[in-house]
């Protein structure tokens, strides 16, 4: 496994006697701005033209990264918080860090990676991505004390209850810095990541949220599709438990985030651009391809400042 090092102005994983380098989101907090795409992996993510907006950053996120790799476009960030997911899909994994600008992953995704292809992480652009008190180093409490601890916090938009554990765990972080929640689904970490870079409007894809629909690389069995031609059989279907966890996660997350965040404020929008997701327009709009490309012509260009993220 990996040992996190922070000491001394040290940021680093460290395995095997190598280390690799870590940057903190601090230091890329608003550092971009305009239009982002969230480039996620139910089937409606095969319908999108990705090619046509390959001007925008797409952010991509497990099996997602291969709609992108298809069409040679590279993403400015790859996420993946879930360990499971390099260890059962190693191949796509890989190529995911492989081609994208920068990556986004909790400690044990990252060891997976690395346990795969130890060249995999070389010379990368790393941000350890790490769920609200679940992190790797300090100490962890309780999801109660933690609610407690974070209900008047500006950067911090959380439930609390002294009865329900459940929603003690949901909300949503305005700096990852600090750690995301989770909602049971990693769009909803990406939505936490390009607030925190400074992104204003931001279009999801394939954010379907229907089991009987699957992921579109699972329904097309794609092979041999990575950058180096090394994304083997798709044949053997991951589980999900979307079913499980929507009613109790991802729809309240996406409520609180939009009521009580979305709703009060203009500079960050999010539109979901698959027409049939179980997400209820009411909680996240969406909008159809002319209606996107209508807002981007009134929107900001996508542009970030001359630091490097």
């Amino acid at each position: 496994m990996f040992e996190y090092i922070d000491h001394a102005g040290k940021h680093a994983l460290r395995a095997d006697g190598v280390e690799f380098s870590l940057k903190k989101f601090l230091d890329c907090k608003n550092h971009y701005s305009g239009n982002v795409f969230l480039l996620a992996s139910g089937a409606s993510a095969n319908d999108f033209p990705v090619l046509r907006y390959a001007k925008f950053p797409f952010v991509a996120m497990n099996g997602s990264i291969l709609r992108l790799l298809d069409e040679q476009i590279q993403p400015l960030f790859y996420m993946c918080f879930d360990s499971r997911f390099p260890l059962n899909r190693p191949e796509i994994a890989i190529a995911g860090c492989k081609s994208a600008q920068h990556i986004a992953m909790n400690i044990n995704s990252f060891y997976e990676v690395y346990s795969h292809d130890h060249s995999a992480l070389t010379n990368k652009s790393l941000y350890l991505i790490e769920r609200v008190n679940r992190y790797c180093h300090g100490k962890n409490i309780s999801d109660r004390r933690f609610a407690w601890s974070v209900r008047n916090d500006s950067e911090m938009i959380s439930q609390f209850s002294f009865i329900r554990k459940k929603v003690n765990r949901i909300g949503f972080s305005l700096n990852v810095n600090r750690g995301f929640y989770s909602a049971s689904t990693i769009v909803y970490a990406a939505l936490q990541l390009v607030h925190t870079l400074g992104f204003q409007n931001v279009f999801l894809i394939g954010v379907d949220l229907n089991k009987d629909s699957g992921r579109f690389y699972e329904q097309n069995m794609k092979s041999e599709v990575s950058m180096d031609k090394s994304v083997k059989n798709l044949s053997d279907v991951l589980p999900t438990k979307i079913d499980l966890d929507y009613d109790k996660f991802i729809l309240p997350s996406f409520k609180i985030l939009s009521n009580q965040f979305l709703k009060r404020q203009n500079y960050f929008k999010v539109f979901n651009l698959s027409l049939n997701s179980r997400l209820p327009s009411t909680v996240i709009p969406k909008i159809s391809l002319d209606q996107l490309d209508q807002l981007l012509i009134q929107s900001e260009p996508f542009s970030r400042s001359d630091r490097n993220a």
